[in-house]
């Protein structure tokens, strides 16, 4: 499988249109329980406002819900999930606060509003791509160990960690791409010495592409 894109972290932004404010906040998440979640959250933190609109995509079953939360139908949900489609991003949970500001918006500025303030909080989350990665284990002696654990620093391999017995075995994550090569590597640098053997696979974040995301 490809990578796929993702929020790099928490994004919240605020836009306002005729008085009415709108909150946008968007996060990664796992799956639907964790979206239920902070949809839960937000609506007990802004019980007081207008609505709460949401839109989630959990890439793991193709799952996409949204809701107008009382809004004109189509005005709000969809256009939301809509800016999460467009940019391709998965394992998202966008939620737009509005506080009405005593002027209607009609249809079209609904629209506009939304997509407008859920597309700001997902700039300030950032995005991230997930790569598949696989556990690496680089089975060297202690002579070896400095230059397998360099190696791996080169090849951007992560989470490295070392177990020290009669041989040492370095472990890290290796980008699924990178592996053939990172292998070839070692056995050219360790003259044929060092054993490296490749397990289990996992998505993980491999860069944040764009926007700033907080906490």
């Amino acid at each position: 499988m490809t990578g796929y894109l993702v929020p790099a972290g928490y994004g919240e932004a605020e836009y306002v249109d005729k008085k009415s404010r709108f909150i946008g906040r968007v996060w990664r998440i796992a799956d639907e329980a964790e979206a239920l979640a902070h949809i839960a959250e937000v609506r007990k933190r802004h019980a007081d406002a207008t609505h709460n609109v949401y839109a989630y995509i959990v890439k793991n079953g193709g799952i996409m819900r949204f809701s107008d939360d009382g809004e004109p139908g189509g005005t709000a949900g969809m256009p939301t999930l809509n800016v999460l489609r467009a940019q391709r991003i998965e394992d998202v949970c966008c939620v737009v606060t509005r506080y009405f500001g005593g002027i209607l918006l009609g249809s079209g500025g609904l629209v506009r509003a939304y997509s407008k303030a859920a597309a700001a909080a997902l700039e300030a989350a950032g995005t991230a791509e997930m790569q598949l990665w696989r556990e690496v284990a680089v089975r060297c002696d202690y002579a070896l160990f400095e230059r397998v654990r360099r190696l791996a620093e080169q090849w951007e391999c992560g989470e490295i960690t070392a177990d020290f017995a009669a041989e040492v075995t370095v472990r890290a994550l290796c980008r699924e791409d990178r592996c053939d090569g990172f292998a070839a590597a070692v056995r050219e640098k360790s003259n044929g010495a060092a054993e490296t053997r490749f397990a289990g696979e996992r998505y993980s974040p491999a860069a944040v592409q764009k926007g700033r995301a907080t906490n």
